[in-house]
């Protein structure tokens, strides 16, 4: 009796939860509909509006207005600044996730406090800040006039502005990862005989290499795509600091459409780019810890 009883229970739970998690067709349909609706209406019109503006006139304006000096100054200038930008970035996240997740120490809260700081500043008051610092009247500003250095309304500027805002995607990415996988292997590799750099480049830049390649990806799309810092510390100057998103605001105040949006779809096709990339590198995620955790469960075994 006591068998069948349980057999009923289990039975009778198993019933109430798959009623739980099945919702009527009615409600399903609908909500599916929505959330198609509302794909296509905020993200899928807007990116075919883009790439239909741009080539409104035909591929000839659309190659001409990529071709022209300002918007080619613009494309490099953004190349330039992500290629300094990323790799520091991707410097820092490995050392501050290596530091917080491996050591104990004082001030470790403040320190994941300032990771996560531009994420909670505006990106207008980061660019302020810098005005602020190495403008002309500001803290550093008589000093860099006199050696001639010059950094607000410059590359460096926009460099040191799209840091700020793009510093926290990589340490962000590694952290849970490097908190999730502990530090057991490390210690293992150390017992082994191995040296701090042994151990990093063979155990723990093998176990978090996608979840890297993840946060690196975020943060490259950031750093193309910034417009608030950079359009405070960069001055606007045509054909010298003006990034893609910068370049692409003048035309469109200038009316001339079609070549603001021809600038706006190297963005956009950015953007689809890193979306079929964060997927794969999501997929790979995901494969990387399910192996972790089989690896796990092994060795207690």
């Amino acid at each position: 009796m006591p068998a069948e009883f349980d057999s009923f229970t289990s039975g009778n739970v198993e019933t109430r939860r798959r009623r739980l998690l099945t919702e009527p067709p009615v409600v399903r349909t609908t909500l599916l509909t929505l959330g198609i609706g509302f794909l296509v209406l905020f993200i899928g019109l807007p990116l075919v509006t883009v790439f239909t503006e741009a080539l409104r006139k035909g591929w000839d304006a659309y190659l001409s207005a990529l071709h022209e000096p300002a918007a080619f100054a613009a494309i490099e200038l953004t190349l330039t600044v992500a290629a300094i930008s990323v790799p520091l970035n991707m410097v820092f996240g490995v050392i501050a996730a290596w530091c917080i997740t491996k050591f104990e120490f004082r001030g470790k809260s403040f320190l994941i406090t300032l990771i996560d700081l531009p994420f909670s500043v505006s990106p207008v008051i980061s660019g302020l800040v810098f005005v602020l610092m190495f403008g002309l009247q500001g803290w550093f500003g008589h000093w860099l006039s006199d050696n001639n250095i010059k950094i607000i309304f410059a590359t460096p500027g926009i460099v040191l502005a799209t840091i700020f805002v793009t510093f926290p995607f990589v340490a962000r990415e590694l952290i849970p990862l490097m908190q999730q996988q502990g530090t057991e292997e490390e210690e293992a590799a150390v017992i082994l005989g191995a040296n701090g750099w042994q151990t990093f480049w063979r155990v723990t830049l093998p176990n978090i290499k996608w979840a890297l390649l993840y946060g690196v990806l975020l943060c490259n799309a950031r750093a193309m795509g910034e417009f608030g810092a950079v359009s405070v510390v960069s001055g606007h100057i045509r054909g010298k600091t003006n990034t893609m998103p910068l370049h692409t605001e003048i035309l469109y105040n200038e009316y001339n459409f079609v070549a603001a949006f021809a600038v706006a779809s190297l963005l956009a096709l950015l953007a689809l780019v890193t979306l079929v990339a964060k997927s794969i590198l999501e997929w790979k995620l995901k494969q990387a810890h399910a192996l972790h955790a089989k690896s796990i469960a092994n060795a207690e075994s």
